[in-house]
């Protein structure tokens, strides 16, 4: 196989990181990833849980567009956007 290729099965013990902010999102097994009907990756959907009673609080999830993904390193994901950028949901 191409030496160029990353496997989901690798990449989702991946951590994400924003170098924007320096915010780390876990890894991507923890997230997900929507991909459009041609196949092209379109977007991250982070957990951004930060409170540490998890069972009593609602999950927030952060939309960042594919553009805002810079490098794929060998343990990281580091994507760089600013705060204002990205859609929040609950």
């Amino acid at each position: 196989m191409d030496d160029n290729v990353k496997l989901y099965s690798e990449m989702e013990k991946y951590e994400i990181i924003n170098v924007n902010d320096g915010d780390r999102f876990n890894c991507l097994g923890n997230n997900d990833i929507v991909i459009d009907e041609e196949g092209n990756l379109k977007l991250l959907v982070l957990n951004d849980n930060k409170s540490k009673f998890g069972l009593f609080s609602k999950s927030e999830f952060i939309e960042v567009p594919w553009e805002y993904v810079k490098k794929i390193g060998s343990k990281t994901i580091i994507i760089d956007a600013e705060e204002k950028t990205l859609k929040r949901s609950r």
